[in-house]
């Protein structure tokens, strides 16, 4: 893709997983790549894996340090870092508090620092690793889904708001894919998620689609797109399939 040659890219939570691959598909495009990650060890290896620059930390504080090493100019962001949150309306506060801070207001504090510049220059595109969850739900999983319906109604206002001065905004949402977070999503992603979960790859394959489609929202799983009319379209029928998964989940009553 000629338009990512010496495009400065920022990729958060790229030690791993998604983020990994993303950060490696747009090295390979010819992008100069900031990897950031909580984890210095992960984020440092993935860096000098692909000849990128590693920031690690917290991905709410490192875009003025990501926008430095990228000699002043980000022109896209990829928001990846997410938390798994497993849990039901019980969960302790700092559960939702964590979630709600790293899902979303990360997003929203990347934003508040990359707006100006883009604006003021015509262009900008920030990526949102959301997830299905976002547009749809996750069984036991409470915090997790209502953040990431957070991150997708953020990343949708950033699109219908700053279109039209040249910002590209794209959306994320893969069901399961064979990361970490699989794995900690436990039982529930085992039944939920695992049956047709794909490789980290195949995200970046999608987005990169995406971009060159112009695209806001990018479903590497294709099949999400009908769920998510059904469940727009006949909620109570949604709902109560969904009912019936998480009896599955839970297994009989005692």
């Amino acid at each position: 893709m000629s338009s990512m040659q010496g495009a400065g890219v920022v990729v958060t939570g790229a030690g791993g997983g998604i983020g990994a691959a993303l950060a490696r598909r747009f090295a390979a495009e010819g992008a100069r790549v900031v990897v950031n990650d909580i984890d210095p060890t992960r984020t440092k290896a993935v860096a000098d894996e692909i000849g990128a620059t590693a920031v690690p930390g917290d991905a709410s504080e490192i875009v003025a340090a990501a926008r430095d090493a990228l000699d002043g100019t980000v022109d896209i962001y990829c928001a990846n870092a997410g938390l798994a949150s497993p849990g039901d309306a019980f969960a302790d506060e700092e559960v939702w508090a964590a979630a709600w801070d790293v899902n979303v207001m990360a997003h929203v504090r990347a934003a508040r620092t990359l707006l100006p510049d883009w604006l003021e220059r015509g262009s900008g595109r920030f990526v949102s690793t959301v997830s299905a969850a976002g547009l749809l739900t996750m069984v036991g999983a409470a915090p997790y889904s209502v953040s990431k319906h957070g991150a997708y109604a953020f990343a949708e206002w950033l699109s219908l708001t700053y279109r039209h001065r040249g910002l590209k905004v794209h959306a994320i949402c893969p069901q399961g894919v064979r990361t970490d977070m699989l794995t900690a999503a436990g039982s529930a992603g085992k039944l939920v998620l695992a049956p047709t979960a794909i490789e980290p790859e195949d995200v970046a394959d999608a987005l990169f689609e995406g971009i060159e489609a112009d695209r806001f929202l990018i479903l590497p799983h294709p099949e999400v797109a009908g769920y998510y009319q059904a469940r727009a379209a006949t909620p109570d029928r949604w709902l109560a399939g969904m009912s019936h998964i998480q009896q599955k989940w839970e297994g009989p009553v005692q």
